[in-house]
């Protein structure tokens, strides 16, 4: 069963990550009107996954968070099933509607906001992405993504199948204690592992890329060498992964090579291999691409930002925004403000 730590008060600042001991904002920045939310899940729950119901998780927040609505982005997963009613939510500020049958994904860093869920049914599953293990979280990185359909409709052969894989999730989930703690991890991300490998089957998630896939019988070893381009691109992957739960607390490419394991010349290799850009731009760009949709969509202040993002100080916020901008903060603010001028 839930409970309501996940996020604030209404009244008060927004919650630490579970992944860290540092808040989201640091003293003295203003509270966020989209506040990013770690993982935090009742006490006792083992592990980076939670199992639960809409209806459950509606019975125990019947005034929050949908009255009033409130929109919030979290560093987790949000999968929900619906197998009655209708559940309308709101991604990147897109109202979804998930009928029977269909399933919502909110991923990390998406901005989200409830309606009220009371006519809707369904498991509903939140997990980290370090929850799947690393072959599992390379074949289902097209799902995974952040530009993945939201709402999935699986082909209907796989639609009774889901539903029971995800009923067994939700039943090993709340028999805690029934086995060990280790057996009771295991088959609960084996359970979610088949889940998700099943659902990425579903039509619109486009297919992993050819050098992800497994090596044809005979063909020699399934991994290439590290540095071959199989080698190249799964640093690369490795490295986004690392840089969406890290973007803003490190900087530098030295501290995600340390973070893989490998040397920054090897890091800088792989971006360059599949982007054509160098390790040190994509790490700026996904900055950039939080302090727009921040300063944008959100409406949070300059220092705000910087403090979010793990700048010195505002100013030096302000040089590093116009010099990949060429506007201020204020002026990009405005601007979006004014689409007309």
């Amino acid at each position: 069963m839930m409970v309501d730590r996940r996020h604030p008060p209404r009244s008060g600042p927004p919650s630490s990550s579970a992944s860290s001991s540092r808040p989201l904002l640091t003293a003295g920045a203003e509270p966020a009107s989209v506040p990013l939310y770690g993982f935090q899940p009742p006490v006792g729950t083992p592990y980076g996954l939670e199992v639960t119901t809409v209806e459950d998780f509606h019975a125990h927040h019947d005034d929050w968070p949908w009255n009033p609505p409130r929109p919030g982005r979290a560093t987790f997963h949000y999968l929900i099933l619906v197998t009655e009613g209708v559940l309308r939510h709101d991604v990147d500020h897109v109202t979804r509607t998930v009928a029977p049958g269909q399933w919502l994904w909110v991923r990390p860093g998406h901005v989200q906001c409830w309606h009220d869920p009371s006519t809707a049914r369904g498991p509903f599953v939140l997990f980290e992405p370090d929850v799947l293990r690393p072959d599992t979280a390379r074949e289902l990185a097209p799902l995974t993504s952040h530009d993945a359909p939201a709402v999935l409709t699986p082909h209907s052969a796989d639609g009774p199948w889901l539903e029971q894989t995800a009923l067994q999730l939700l039943d090993e989930h709340r028999s805690l204690g029934r086995r060990p703690l280790a057996a009771h991890h295991a088959l609960r991300r084996s359970l979610l592992e088949a889940l998700l490998l099943r659902l990425a089957h579903s039509p619109g998630v486009p297919a992993p890329p050819a050098d992800a896939a497994a090596a044809s019988p005979g063909s020699g070893p399934r991994h290439a060498p590290p540095g071959g381009s199989t080698g190249r691109r799964h640093t690369y992957e490795r490295f986004l992964d690392a840089l969406e739960l890290h973007f803003r607390e490190r900087h530098r490419v030295d501290d995600y090579a340390r973070l893989l394991g490998c040397s920054v010349r090897t890091l800088s290799r792989a971006a360059q291999a599949a982007t054509g850009r160098g390790a040190r731009e994509i790490i700026n760009e996904r900055r950039l691409l939080e302090a727009r949709r921040l300063l944008g969509h959100a409406g949070w202040t300059a220092h705000a930002v910087a403090a979010h993002l793990g700048f010195t100080d505002a100013a030096n916020f302000g040089r590093f925004f116009r010099h990949h901008t060429g506007l201020t903060p204020a002026a990009y603010t405005a601007r979006q403000a004014t689409p007309e001028c």
